[in-house]
């Protein structure tokens, strides 16, 4: 991952005035929605079913819940059916 830093400089100059963080803070705020952004439809699903599982929820449910949202992350992916979900999270 390129060093973001030097980059976003007036972003995180914005968080400093407009939030009550720290350079840091504000920095390490930028750096966790850029990769947010950068996660791929593939990690996303499967770090969905890690979170969802972990919660106690069965496949059934958790893949549903994940093609609800999929359709409303930044940049929506193709149409994914429950099979394919489970592809990717087992192969």
């Amino acid at each position: 991952m390129p060093d973001r830093r030097s980059s976003h400089e007036d972003l995180i100059d914005h968080l400093m005035r407009s939030t009550p963080l720290q350079r840091g803070e504000a920095a390490r705020v930028v750096l966790d929605v850029l990769a947010y952004f950068d996660e791929t439809t593939e990690e996303f699903i499967r770090r969905r079913h890690r979170e969802l599982q972990s919660g106690g929820l069965v496949n059934a449910d958790i893949f549903e819940r994940i093609a609800a949202e999929l359709p409303h992350r930044a940049v929506a992916p193709p149409d994914l059916s429950l099979r394919q979900l489970r592809r990717v999270v087992y192969g």
